[in-house]
């Protein structure tokens, strides 16, 4: 086991901690009257609450208050704060599964990240049900309450379980992600849908589970379990496996015996894939449609 001593965190590290635990505060204190909490839509599936607001609030004022001239890229308020022009750029979710924190279903989280000249350097990802802290700077490795993460050393895919982000939005090819489950599902020991992204990579850096892949997700999903998951060793990526996904709204991600592997079976439903892949994927989805219809 490797421990980190807390002299050896990075200056901007510590001030992220610091946020995120703030704003774990605040959702810890909200989660014991939940059904007081006020929620409104943003889209068709999509809540925000006030806790959301007052978390963000929270995060970005201990970090301008460090840092006055970064930049911040948030859920809820986009780049409306700090420097718009800033090298340093934080990129946070405020609370990422708010649907399970409204039901009162304990799987939710904490996402900040730091982009430094287009690398993301710091990572947190806070637990505030479990009070699990996962932090990573680049170069450092990941932790988990200081004991040093490592990905999954499972090497067949049929003994992985693997993690997911169902559609939700208007819109969304609900067809497609059938088919990419019912592709996953049937080689792979097991898929889980938690229902928050951010924390769904975190537990494939700590190798709770051995992969994860959605499509539809914003860097403050993705951002601070990217790193986390690069420095415990794991790769990640869009589904045709290309390391530039931040911006692209589909993510993979897994050890690396276990990427590859993944990669093949999603390949064909990248919006990046080629003629010959999507025709693939188009085959498969169809025949997926028409096993449906003849059980119905």
């Amino acid at each position: 086991m490797t421990i980190a001593s807390s002299s050896s965190i990075h200056p901007m590290l510590n001030i992220a901690i610091k946020a995120a635990r703030a704003a774990g505060t605040i959702i810890n204190r909200a989660a014991l009257d939940v059904e007081s909490v006020r929620v409104s839509k943003k889209m068709e599936n999509d809540f925000v609450t006030e806790v959301d607001q007052a978390s963000e609030n929270t995060i970005i004022e201990t970090l301008l208050s460090a840092y006055p001239d970064h930049g911040i890229l948030a859920e809820e308020s986009g780049r409306t704060h700090g420097n718009p022009n800033a090298e340093h750029l934080w990129i946070i979710d405020p609370l990422d599964g708010t649907t399970n924190f409204i039901h009162g279903f304990p799987f939710y989280c904490v996402s900040i990240a730091l982009q430094s000249r287009g690398r993301l350097e710091q990572a947190v990802v806070y637990d505030p049900t479990r009070n699990d802290l996962f932090t990573s700077t680049r170069g450092r490795g990941a932790f988990l309450n200081d004991r040093r993460l490592r990905v999954s050393k499972r090497i067949r895919l049929k003994e992985c379980l693997i993690s997911t982000g169902f559609p939700f939005r208007d819109g969304d090819d609900f067809n497609a992600y059938l088919s990419m489950m019912s592709q996953v599902m049937t080689r792979t020991a097991g898929l889980r849908r938690p229902g928050a992204a951010a924390l769904d990579m975190a537990y494939v850096a700590a190798g709770f589970s051995d992969g994860f892949f959605e499509t539809g997700l914003q860097p403050w999903d993705m951002a601070a379990g990217a790193l986390l998951i690069t420095e415990a060793g794991g790769l990640v990526g869009n589904f045709t496996g290309e390391a530039d996904f931040l911006y692209q709204r589909e993510c993979l991600a897994a050890s690396p015996k276990i990427y590859g592997q993944l990669v093949t079976l999603l390949q064909p439903y990248s919006k990046f894939a080629g003629v010959a892949e999507k025709a693939i994927a188009t085959q498969a989805i169809a025949q997926l449609s028409q096993d449906i219809d003849g059980t119905k």
